[in-house]
């Protein structure tokens, strides 16, 4: 009985590393419900993006990624966040219109919201307490990569460049 036990705790306690981004519901920047789910089958490459960061050039080697990708099953994911030195201070309409005037953005984006905190929003959430990419988000343009089956399985910093060969690497091996 005991060993049966300890195996349920086991298994209990892998799964709770290893759920799903598909199990959750967010808000799409135009505020309607945007369910990860319809990523199942997909590489998707998670950013917590900024308007006025030193780092906001990626939002164009984002696009790049996503355009070069997007034929084999890769999405990039934006999600914007005002928690580093305010450099988020638009409203989501007026994020959304920035990201798409200025670097042509056609990636889905989430609305603004929290990444760290107690009250981060349920996908930070998730990436963050991963046992594999643990930890809060230092500034913007984390990102995060998740398999076909919403699984993370990579974190890299700010430093990153999105079109990297480390990640370029890791969305191949993903295909």
């Amino acid at each position: 009985m005991k060993l049966i036990i300890l195996s349920l705790l086991s298994c209990l306690s892998l799964n709770a590393w290893s759920q799903s981004i598909h199990t959750i519901v967010e808000k799409n920047i135009d505020g309607k419900e945007y369910k990860l789910s319809e990523l199942k089958g997909k590489v998707v490459l998670i950013v917590n993006i900024a308007s006025q960061c030193g780092f906001t050039g990626q939002l164009e080697d984002l696009q790049v990624l996503q355009s070069t990708y997007q034929d084999k099953g890769v999405v990039v994911l934006g999600v914007p966040s005002n928690e580093f030195g305010g450099q988020t201070p638009e409203g989501d309409a007026e994020m959304k219109e920035f990201c798409q005037k200025k670097y042509k953005v056609n990636f889905p984006l989430l609305s603004k919201g929290k990444v760290n905190g107690a009250d981060r929003r349920p996908l930070y959430k998730l990436l963050t307490d991963n046992k594999k990419t643990s930890g809060d988000i230092g500034w913007n343009f984390v990102k995060f990569l998740v398999n076909k089956e919403g699984n993370v399985v990579e974190r890299w910093s700010s430093m990153t460049s999105p079109t990297s060969k480390d990640i370029k690497q890791a969305i191949d091996k993903l295909l």
